[in-house]
């Protein structure tokens, strides 16, 4: 289904460089970025009071080719399945049809890999596995860290510490919380699992999803194109998968606003300048976010910082870290957006 070398060479071929920096520039980011995601570890299980072994999650401070890398790396990992299975259907094509297919699919990603590794800041990887049983990576991408500080024109060590903070709690996450990392594997398989393979199936994703596609182009719709593909099981494996990603960027954004005070004098700053640069994209980059779904993917920030800090007003902290309890206390999709909902089910 995908040529995995096209799609690396394609999105390396087509990655920009990032920002203009010197070598001695390069090396303090680096440091200064390792450093951040050690100094970040101990106020963040304070606050969150979550007890991890988060030094068993490395840290690498990347350039965009090697995140590229390595979230092509992930995908392979995940879309195994779906391999099997095609394979098991007597589905895959053959010859020449493969052949080209491949071809397009890696190229396809490729592009896309490219886009978004001038995007992301930081990543906890969570599938990947180390040679000594480490369990997850965190990722910080320094060349697009220094782009967005130069952006906002802020204080780079201040704002380092700060993306830092956010990606940190991440890693306590899911070193603290040793279901987690288990049960967002077991939602994938799920998904895998609910695919229709059914040519007719397929065919009427396509032609139902014509119009909706371009509903979403003109903004009219909050869809993202991976959803018109999606049947209703997939659906609602993928809103369970919404309510788990919303809590957890949700909480990682209280927990770095919340530390941020006693150890970045500039963060109330940061916070407004940073919230400001995520609406003024250019029309280009708006219409590319709404395909993609990263338009969602903001909406995941605030809605679920929102749900943290009801449930902590309603609860306290205690009451809500029973979220970590077990799967079943994750907040479904429409919880996070009614917290009183998931307090009533889960405290009574």
């Amino acid at each position: 289904m995908i040529d995995w070398k096209l799609a690396l060479s394609t999105a390396t071929m087509l990655s920009k460089p990032g920002p203009d920096v010197s070598a001695t520039e390069v090396a303090e980011a680096v440091a200064e970025l390792r450093d951040g995601a050690a100094r970040s570890e101990q106020p963040v299980r304070e606050f969150s009071d979550l007890h991890a072994t988060s030094a068993t999650a490395p840290v690498l401070v990347v350039d965009r080719p090697r995140w590229i890398e390595a979230n092509l790396d992930t995908f392979k990992l995940v879309m195994d399945p779906v391999m099997t299975k095609l394979a098991e259907s007597n589905k895959m094509p053959t010859g020449l049809g493969r052949t080209v297919g491949e071809k397009i699919s890696g190229a396809e990603l490729g592009a896309l890999m490219s886009f978004m590794s001038t995007k992301v800041l930081g990543q906890f990887d969570p599938f990947w596995s180390g040679p000594n049983g480490e369990a997850g990576r965190l990722l910080l991408v320094a060349p697009n860290i220094v782009q967005a500080e130069r952006e906002l024109g802020v204080d780079p060590h201040d704002f380092r510490l700060w993306v830092c903070l956010h990606e940190e709690t991440h890693r306590v996450q899911f070193t603290a919380v040793d279901w987690m990392r288990d049960h967002l594997r077991t939602l994938l398989d799920e998904f895998v699992d609910a695919t229709d393979l059914d040519a007719s199936a397929l065919s009427s994703l396509l032609t139902d999803g014509l119009g909706e596609a371009i509903r979403i182009a003109r903004g009219t719709s909050e869809a993202s194109l991976a959803e018109l593909f999606q049947n209703d099981k997939q659906r609602e494996i993928v809103d369970r998968m919404t309510g788990m990603m919303s809590l957890l960027e949700g909480h990682a954004d209280v927990v770095m606003d919340g530390v941020g005070p006693e150890v970045i004098p500039s963060v109330a700053e940061i916070r407004r300048k940073f919230t400001e640069r995520r609406k003024g994209a250019s029309g280009l980059d708006r219409l590319l976010r709404r395909l993609l779904g990263l338009d969602a993917k903001m909406r995941q920030y605030r809605d679920g910082a929102e749900f943290v800090r009801e449930v902590n007003d309603r609860v306290g902290l205690s009451g809500f870290n029973a979220v970590w309890a077990e799967p079943a206390n994750l907040p479904t999709k429409s919880e996070i957006l009614d917290p009183p909902s998931w307090v009533a089910r889960v405290h009574g």
